[in-house]
């Protein structure tokens, strides 16, 4: 089961995974129209915006819903049915847990995680889908590129690069995301939270 909800944020809603398989096949996620299954990717700025600064300080997030990770201090945080979402301006951390039979694998990603993604956000062009090793266990790292939605007042987009970590425990799969402007300089800040996942 695939479901993507809206991410809460103050300027890039963007979609969520909540829940990856089960059994009884796929879920639509929400409508998507043609205008936006069809959008060009918007160019990416020359000097964008969204670089976490390596001054910024990472605080202990707890779950309920038994993991630990850290995020960014000073972030904007909204706890949510399925997760929490953190966000700074252009910049944003989501986590959603979901149930799931099985563990994800680098062919079921590709063969159902994938199309729903490029179906239900903007623009999206998936580079990478690789397992990986991290402290937590093996996970699913998803790296891609994706249109912002427009803005409200200017109708402006912005382009997004963004990596998704699927994580699985006893029926349980979390789902990190982390997504900034394309170019912003964010790989180490964002290596120390997919690293610092832990199950409790």
């Amino acid at each position: 089961m695939i479901v993507f909800r809206q991410k809460v944020t103050r300027f890039l809603p963007a979609l969520s995974l909540a829940a990856y398989l089960a059994a009884g096949g796929l879920l639509p996620g929400p409508a998507v129209g043609p205008a936006a299954a069809a959008e060009k990717a918007v160019p990416a700025e020359k000097n964008p915006p969204g670089d976490i600064p390596d001054s910024q300080v990472f605080i202990d997030y707890a779950s309920p819903e038994g993991f630990t990770m850290k995020v960014p201090e000073g972030w904007a945080r909204s706890d949510r049915a399925d997760g929490a979402s953190f966000i700074d301006k252009l910049d944003g951390v989501v986590v959603s847990v979901a149930k799931a039979d099985t563990a994800p694998t680098v062919e079921s990603a590709k063969a159902d995680y994938v199309p729903k993604l490029e179906a239900s956000e903007r623009a999206v062009r998936v580079t990478a889908v690789k397992q990986v090793n991290l402290p937590a266990g093996p996970a699913i790292r998803i790296v891609y590129t994706s249109n912002s939605e427009p803005n409200a007042v200017t109708n402006r987009q912005v382009r997004l690069e963004d990596e998704r970590y699927l994580y699985f425990k006893n029926g349980k799969l979390v789902t990190l995301e982390l997504y900034a402007p394309k170019g912003a300089d964010n790989v180490d800040q964002w290596q120390l939270m997919s690293n610092s996942f832990h199950w409790k």
